[in-house]
């Protein structure tokens, strides 16, 4: 929280930017008691022998789903691709024995492992009889709540900011390798955004997390074109007075962000020649985040560790013997790391080798 980057630093920018991984998906402000390990979680763990660093995906995110796909079909794992899920398949004993699909197909197995959110694997695929209602109860609270808004934008130059124009050449420099903070001078305008939201209305002075995957990974876009993603917070779930989140409030959100974006990056705006702007009841419907939240549930002290999803249930075991939970919603939580898929397997191998 604040009071801790107060005691170790001075320079308020600093302290702003260090400040947005510790509130980076969540609903909090950096002033909010615990706000901390949000950013303690970013940094933890390590990449290619670097602690604490992050690295981009050759050929966008959808390319480590498929590495991942590649690698289990590699070891015999049949992949259904958009099939939806209708609910998961009990036997009498009240033990998992597989899926049922949408179109009624059943897929036979010894262990279900789900890594979607607790709130689909236990409120929608799962009999509520077969629960316990202390731990149904418990998965209903769990705090979803997101301030996040995606917004994917193609732009037909690379942008150029004021702090440090572009070459004549137009080519990228260093910092376009980087997550870019804009609107992060100062750790007031964060909290200040945090409690517009709070109130039910997207932030005026949005907090933006600006990259450039396709300078590092050129194949994303054409030449001499870009893809820009930003990650924009706050914008609460459910809008004041109960307003959708319809075409007029994305736009009117989205044309925000780019109005600021366009005060450090003078030209950004009529750079774009497409955008893709997904609030957090998009991100609900497409991804099946609940509330939009990105790690399935905050990341807030009474939800990690022996708390995640539920108290006695942090080991990935589930109250139906064979199902298991692998997802952002189990322990440690969100994050592209997946320490919670590894230590699933580990759980469910030990079973497995029991049955």
């Amino acid at each position: 929280r604040g009071q801790i980057l107060d005691q170790w630093f001075e320079s308020e920018p600093l302290k702003a930017t260090l400040a947005t991984d510790a509130v980076i998906g969540a609903m909090a402000s950096p002033h909010t008691p615990g706000s901390g390990y949000v950013l303690l979680h970013h940094v933890m763990g390590e990449l290619e022998g670097r602690r604490g660093a992050w690295g981009y995906v050759a050929g966008g995110m959808g390319a480590l789903s498929q590495a991942i796909a590649c690698a289990a079909a590699a070891w015999g794992a049949h992949i259904f691709a958009e099939k939806a899920v209708s609910n998961v398949l009990l036997g009498r004993d009240g033990r998992a024995q597989g899926i049922v699909l949408q179109d009624g197909t059943e897929v036979r197995s010894k262990l279900v492992v789900s890594n979607a959110s607790p709130q689909i694997t236990f409120l929608e695929l799962t009999p509520q009889e077969q629960l316990p209602k202390d731990f149904v109860q418990r998965i209903r609270q769990v705090d979803t709540r997101s301030p996040v808004t995606k917004i994917n934008v193609a732009v037909d130059r690379l942008p150029s900011f004021l702090a440090a124009p572009n070459a004549r050449n137009s080519q990228p420099l260093p910092h376009h390798q980087c997550s870019i903070h804009l609107n992060c001078e100062g750790t007031h305008l964060l909290h200040q955004a945090f409690t517009e939201a709070t109130q039910g209305h997207p932030s005026s002075r949005p907090m933006i997390e600006l990259c450039i995957p396709s300078v590092l990974d050129p194949g994303l876009a054409p030449q001499g074109c870009h893809v820009v993603s930003l990650f924009t917070q706050y914008t609460p779930s459910v809008l004041a007075g109960g307003r959708p989140w319809d075409e007029q409030a994305r736009n009117a959100y989205a044309d925000t962000v780019f109005d600021c974006i366009e005060a450090y990056a003078p030209g950004f705006k009529a750079s774009v020649i497409g955008r893709d702007i997904l609030t957090p009841p998009d991100l609900e419907r497409i991804f099946g985040l609940p509330s939009g939240n990105i790690f399935h549930g905050g990341m807030s002290l009474d939800q990690l560790y022996f708390a995640r999803p539920a108290p006695s249930y942090s080991g990935y075991r589930s109250p139906i013997p064979n199902l298991y939970l692998c997802g952002s919603g189990a322990h440690p939580g969100g994050g592209v790391m997946g320490a919670a898929g590894r230590n699933a397997a580990q759980v469910a191998l030990e079973d497995f080798k029991r049955l």
